[in-house]
């Protein structure tokens, strides 16, 4: 991950700093803005490599991991109300032969697979056939198992027809109150509301490599910046990778990727995750269902608190 532009440059700044010391030219100042512009360019292109490995084109999807993890997969179809909606896939499957719902956003890898899949941003009908399911498991007593990867909900006019904003928010406030353990995996793209509407859980974890945020970098790069191409600064200043998230404590945990990234080996990302999950489900399954639901809105209400300026009291 590290950039050999930005080692070299640090090699050289460390050169710089011995012939200050020796000759005593006072350079302190100018030697630390120049270290302070190295490490943002640093955090920069390392954020920006986060970006381009969750966007891989061959980077495994939720099929791909739903194919290697569960067995006797089943496709559940439709939202009773309006329709079927590709980029939103729901269904059963078995974890070690333990039933369990799986939702999951579905990109495609060919022109016609994403036309097919919208890309994976999800409609309207996506979300209400998601509710639907996990309303399923709750009734069942069957834990939940979602798989985030989308750009964002499908923008479009038809999706605001009918109530793409309304079926989102619906799941953010009854996911959070399904009585039944929820387990989220950020896979790839974890983007705004589109995310949030499969995001909602007892425990949340992000591969590696993968991005979570409220907006696009590129969209941030184009309304708060002004300017598109800035998109590898929007970035970093978005702090969307695992670390800053595990950092926020919006995640629980990050899941380490194979050398290269998830697309180098899927049989062992895959492994990766099997292993959490089942670990997870286990201890989840274990609580109350009253007790998951109280910890899960804690948990919740306290992203994005911050305490700025306040004096140590103790």
């Amino acid at each position: 991950m590290n950039n050999p532009r930005v080692t070299v440059l640090q090699e050289k700044v460390e050169e710089l700093r011995k012939l200050v010391q020796e000759s005593g030219i006072d350079a302190d100042e100018a030697l630390q803005a120049l270290e302070g512009k190295i490490q943002a360019g640093s955090k920069t292109e390392a954020a920006w490599k986060r970006v381009e490995l969750a966007r891989h084109p061959q980077r495994p999807y939720a099929l791909d991991y739903i194919h290697r993890i569960f067995t006797g997969f089943i496709e559940l179809h439709g939202d009773r109300f309006f329709g079927d909606d590709p980029a939103l896939v729901g269904g059963l499957g078995l974890l070690e032969g333990r039933p369990v719902t799986i939702l999951a956003n579905q990109k495609g890898r060919t022109l016609k697979e994403n036309k097919y899949r919208n890309y994976g941003m999800a409609n309207p009908e996506g979300y209400r056939k998601a509710l639907r399911l996990a309303q399923q498991a709750e009734k069942f007593r069957r834990p939940i198992v979602t798989f985030v990867d989308t750009s964002g909900a499908y923008p479009g006019l038809g999706a605001e027809e009918r109530g793409i904003g309304e079926a989102i928010a619906r799941n953010l406030r009854d996911f959070s109150q399904l009585k039944t353990p929820i387990v989220c995996i950020i896979i790839g793209e974890g983007g705004s509301g589109g995310a949030l509407g499969l995001c909602v859980g007892d425990k949340i974890y992000m591969l590696e490599n993968a991005i979570y945020s409220v907006i696009s970098p590129e969209g941030c790069a184009s309304i708060l910046l002004r300017d598109a191409a800035r998109a590898k600064d929007a970035a970093a200043m978005l702090r969307i990778t695992s670390e800053d998230l595990l950092d926020f404590k919006v995640i629980n945990g990050i899941i380490p990727e194979p050398p290269g990234g998830a697309h180098q080996d899927p049989d062992a990302a895959a492994g990766i995750i099997k292993h959490i999950l089942v670990k997870e489900l286990q201890d989840l399954g274990d609580r109350n269902p009253s007790v998951l639901v109280r910890y899960r809105n804690q948990k919740i209400r306290k992203i994005g608190h911050w305490n700025e300026g306040l004096e140590d009291l103790s």
